[in-house]
């Protein structure tokens, strides 16, 4: 696949009515061609990496190509009018405000149970990119929900989306909050990488430093088979997820609830509640409210 610009004939258009890529002095566009240069190499995860003013859905686009396309395809919007996250949430946020991407990934050596850990995986080398980029504390909210601290505040500021793709693929999209001001969030509770007080909101070096930390990680997950112990993702997963150690409770599938303390994220990635009856019960998919703080 040939690399393309935001201005190439690619799913996407230019959302700015003046017709200059420079309206917004405080959000300039990515820099696709660098960004290839440091991150598309020889022996390297990733293999292409396209950036489009706008687009409906950078995973639903991905997928639709994804067994044409070789693994590590990177898909980078400055907008996107129909985002995604968990639980068909929508994601909208201003053009050029944020990262907004997705990736090919094609694990078939690791046995697909095991793939299960792949959206915990990128918000470990999410938090992990973001931290070291902009020296921003970052915490996981389980599964996969990047929080920063705002005015001592918790709030959420990105978040992850795994999706099956092709015959052999996954689809996972990033969203995160960069420069959105606090007049600009979607919803309570919201919050970005500047109101927590980033050292820099410069996107493409944190786009940079993110896919290198997932290049890094899915690199030593896949070595080890994907055991999330051998590979030390277990570990790393629970040393920054915010949720351990708090009560929360689960809202799970047909209208049931659980609550209980997060005491552990099992080796399915499972968070493991100890209910107050004594019982300990692994949930493996559902909605997570933090209700105790650390």
């Amino acid at each position: 696949m040939t690399p393309r610009d935001a201005s190439d004939d690619k799913p996407g258009h230019s959302d700015d009515s003046s017709g200059s890529r420079w309206s917004d002095l405080d959000r300039p566009p990515l820099n696709s061609a660098a960004l290839r240069r440091a991150l598309v190499r020889q022996g390297g995860l990733w293999s292409s990496l396209d950036v489009v003013s706008a687009i409906g859905s950078t995973n639903t686009d991905l997928a639709g190509r994804a067994d044409r396309l070789p693994e590590g395809a990177v898909l980078v919007a400055e907008k996107q009018d129909a985002g995604r996250g968990r639980l068909d949430r929508t994601w909208t946020a201003p053009a050029r405000s944020g990262l907004f991407f997705s990736v090919l990934l094609k694990p078939g050596e690791v046995p697909v149970e095991r793939w299960g850990w792949l959206p915990l995986l990128t918000g470990v080398a999410v938090a992990t990119g973001l931290s070291r980029a902009a020296g921003v504390d970052t915490a996981l909210k389980w599964p996969n929900d990047l929080l920063v601290t705002v005015g001592g505040e918790e709030r959420k500021a990105g978040g992850v989306l795994a999706e099956r793709a092709g015959a052999e693929g996954v689809v996972i999209g990033i969203g995160v909050n960069v420069s959105l001001r606090e007049d600009e969030l979607p919803v309570p509770g919201a919050g970005s990488l500047v109101l927590a007080g980033a050292l820099t909101t410069d996107r493409d070096p944190l786009l940079r430093a993110v896919l290198r930390s997932l290049e890094g990680w899915y690199g030593r997950w896949r070595a080890a088979g994907g055991d999330p112990s051998v590979s030390g993702l277990q570990e790393a997963y629970a040393a920054g997820c915010a949720t351990l150690g708090r009560k929360v409770r689960a809202e799970l599938p047909g209208d049931r609830s659980v609550v209980g303390e997060a005491v552990a994220v099992d080796g399915d990635g499972r968070l493991v509640l100890a209910t107050e009856d004594g019982m300990q019960e692994p949930v493996g998919a559902g909605d997570i409210v933090h209700l105790r703080p650390v």
